[in-house]
């Protein structure tokens, strides 16, 4: 059946990809695999057997709880593959350790200084996203209405979304602009590449793989995209049944719908995965998220898409169709 499917083209999979320093990050249903081209052209891998939380505690594998999980194990796992990465890459300007970094490696075991430094990077991550997107949108309308007490409150939603979505576009915008970034979204791209030529059911080859979109709809770029509209949505039915005026409580209770938030769109872009080839209304509410991923994904070259099908191969189920959605 998983043959037919894809001789048809109509392979949907579950593996998913991130890219990194000169490399890229693929996560299949069972190993997670890094290759990463070093300074002297070669392929460095590294695969990992999957430990998923859900088979711990069944609960957290449930709809609208997964996404929450699966997301904060997501970016975990990619600050892990980026450290990885950039080891190969040393900047050398940051070759000499800083007295913190020092004091770091004297009191923590190299574990737990890992450990201690992904724990912190995921934080600063998290709490950057919230800021720009949640609260900054919050605490800027709330500033601009003190000034205009009686503009109503459906008008606040709005341009609270509004904000939201501009300072999202203005954000990807400026990513895309920096030269350091422009050839991890090229491996970006090989990625996305690679991931439909699989599911096309061709061979894994660079000529295949060169023909292939760019563009897919269960891109993290489309999913922070829909984390805002939903978040859009959710926040203007709370604040109608409720209306909240007060910047601060407002901002509280964005944090706190925030994991029902990310949860539907996770179920979202798990439709969208199963459904956007024959589905209209699937690939109308995805356009906007594939439309931002010019800013987000670049053209690669032949040897980014080497590097993407060689972590896809790594990844392949043992099983026929265990990775299909």
């Amino acid at each position: 059946m998983a043959e037919e499917q894809q001789r048809r083209g109509a392979f949907r999979t579950s593996i998913g990809g991130q890219a990194l320093i000169e490399g890229i990050l693929m996560r299949g249903p069972e190993k997670q695999a890094i290759v990463v081209r070093d300074k002297d052209g070669k392929l460095v891998e590294k695969v990992e057997e999957l430990r998923f939380i859900k088979d711990r505690y069944p609960i957290l594998g449930l709809p609208l709880v997964r996404g929450t999980v699966n997301f904060l194990a997501a970016m975990v796992s990619g600050v892990k593959a980026l450290m990885y990465s950039a080891d190969f890459y040393p900047d050398e300007e940051a070759a000499q350790p800083s007295k913190f970094e020092q004091w770091m490696e004297k009191h923590l075991s190299s574990e737990k200084l890992e450990k201690a430094l992904v724990a912190f990077a995921v934080l600063v991550g998290v709490g950057m996203s919230v800021f720009l997107f949640l609260v900054l949108p919050t605490l800027l309308t709330g500033a601009l209405l003190h000034y205009f007490p009686g503009f109503p409150l459906w008008g606040r939603n709005v341009l609270e979304g509004l904000l939201k979505i501009c300072i999202f576009l203005l954000y990807l915008v400026l990513c895309s602009k920096q030269k350091d970034i422009y050839r991890v979204f090229q491996y970006h791209g090989a990625e996305h590449k690679t991931i439909f030529c699989y599911e096309a059911g061709l061979p894994l080859t660079v000529e295949n793989v060169r023909i292939q979109p760019r563009h897919h709809p269960r891109c993290g770029t489309s999913f922070l995209f829909v984390v805002i509209f939903v978040s859009i949505l959710v926040s203007s039915v709370v604040f109608g049944i409720w209306p909240v005026t007060n910047a601060g409580l407002r901002t509280l209770i964005h944090l706190v719908l925030l994991p029902l938030v990310v949860g539907i769109t996770y179920e979202f872009n798990r439709w969208v995965g199963r459904h956007v080839k024959e589905s209209r209304l699937a690939q109308l509410l995805t356009a906007p998220g594939m439309w931002m991923q010019n800013f987000t994904t670049n053209e690669p070259d032949d040897s980014m898409i080497e590097c993407a099908i060689r972590s896809l191969e790594l990844v392949l189920p043992s099983e026929k169709g265990k990775d299909e959605w």
